[in-house]
């Protein structure tokens, strides 16, 4: 079954039950607050359906994964409240998947730079090809990558999250994103890649859903307090976005 949910949200259920949920915004996948808001409620809606047993997240293109957030979008925030809600949507979507019955697996066939790799961080199960290196370039423009920190650093451990936010201009590998745990599986292609993801949401839908949303459960331990932890820290970035030092650094993309 394939559903249009938007111009820019497409969604396909198999007769297994895998859910596949494919977000593009065209030249890099950027995320726009609408686009990031029905991300979140589309997961949440998959979320409560029996007829999905596995869901798995990916976006549009070839080469970028996603850019993270939306700087046409960003130079327009005038207020502390505005900043917050922005931010706030990627909260919304880390929750979204965290709050999941289903297990949700990443697809990452390119770059991801800062609230993208968030979203890599925040699928219970990620592959990846060669090309998809990462990036968190939060601090070069004046912000840092508070909302996502959490995510990331459940994944690949606070040291590394550290190297990445304090050198915002390097891409690190796929490879090292492997090493570090934000990827379980790299392949050489995206062909191959889709292959093992096909052959994994399909072994994974056959299982008992009981037992996997007891895994679920497991995988998300001690996370509950993400609820208001992920949107005090929007208020973070939502402020510092606001900074002379961010406006002059948006202007000059």
């Amino acid at each position: 079954m394939n559903l249009k949910t938007s111009s820019s949200l497409d969604l396909s259920i198999t007769a297994m039950g895998v859910a596949r949920l494919t977000f593009s915004q065209a030249p890099t996948n950027a995320m726009p607050i609408v686009l990031l808001e029905e991300l979140a409620n589309t997961i949440q809606i998959l979320g409560k359906d029996s007829n999905v047993r596995v869901i798995i997240l990916q976006s549009g293109g070839d080469r970028t994964f996603c850019s993270g957030a939306d700087f046409n979008e960003l130079r327009q925030i005038q207020d502390m409240s505005a900043g917050k809600i922005f931010f706030s949507g990627f909260a919304k979507v880390i929750n979204a998947c965290r709050e999941s019955s289903k297990i949700i697996i990443g697809r990452v066939q390119g770059k991801a730079v800062g609230g993208g790799v968030g979203l890599a961080a925040a699928t219970d199960y990620c592959f990846a090809t060669q090309w998809a290196s990462i990036k968190l370039s939060e601090l070069s423009i004046g912000i840092v990558p508070a909302v996502i920190e959490p995510a990331v650093s459940r994944k690949i451990g606070l040291s590394s999250f550290s190297k990445m936010a304090l050198n915002p201009t390097e891409f690190y590998s796929a490879e090292w994103a492997f090493q570090q745990g934000l990827f379980y599986e790299v392949l050489d292609s995206i062909e191959k890649m889709d292959d093992s993801i096909e052959q994994f949401a399909n072994q994974l839908a056959r299982y008992n859903p009981d037992a996997l949303l007891a895994l679920k459960q497991i995988l998300w331990v001690n996370t509950e307090h993400w609820e208001w932890l992920l949107h005090e820290r929007a208020e973070i970035s939502g402020k510092l976005v606001l900074s002379e030092f961010t406006r002059n650094a948006l202007a000059r993309f």
